[in-house]
């Protein structure tokens, strides 16, 4: 298993109007490969912040493997 850090972003506007992205939330986790990461991610997510739809908070998602040096 790889471990990977997903995280649920979002596009805000700053005060000047530029927009931004902001990080709602990560999750680290172990999963076979980017996909089920992913998908484990939007279910801990939905768990955590008591809602069945991840979009719902957050425009999209990063998933990356966690890069740990030796």
């Amino acid at each position: 298993m790889t471990r990977f850090i997903v995280r649920f972003m979002k596009e805000v506007l700053g005060e000047r109007g530029q927009s931004s992205e902001v990080c709602q939330t990560a999750v680290e986790l172990d999963a076979r490969n980017a996909e089920e990461a992913e998908q484990k991610a939007k279910d801990r997510f939905c768990r955590m912040h008591g809602t069945e739809e991840w979009s719902l908070h957050a425009d999209h998602i990063k998933v990356d493997p966690a890069d740990f040096p030796s």
